[in-house]
């Protein structure tokens, strides 16, 4: 079986490859605009990617609901400041998926 003719395969190693650990200051810009979303712990950042990609919205909206995809608020985003947290980050345009490793 050729994998790269696979477009789910395809998809899933350009969002890999796309993914990225990156310090939340330098991701102030993205909060500031609404643009940022935290994906809980437990779904795969790259899982979540695909399912905005593939106008999954069953179950984006699911997640929304259970809080499990969501935007972070003013006091979460200061507490990262302060400890200079680092974040596992994936650009789904317009948004900015972040998960805490």
């Amino acid at each position: 079986m050729n994998h790269f003719k696979d477009p789910m395969l395809d998809l899933e190693t350009r969002l890999n490859g796309q993914t990225g650990r990156i310090g939340w200051h330098e991701l102030q810009r993205y909060f500031a605009r609404g643009v940022v979303r935290e994906v809980a712990q437990g779904i795969d950042l790259i899982d979540a990617g695909k399912a905005i990609i593939d106008n999954d919205t069953s179950t984006v909206e699911a997640w929304i609901a259970q809080d499990k995809l969501r935007v972070p608020d003013d006091t979460q985003a200061q507490q990262w400041f302060d400890e200079n947290a680092e974040v596992w980050a994936l650009v789904i345009a317009p948004w900015v998926l972040i998960q805490l490793p």
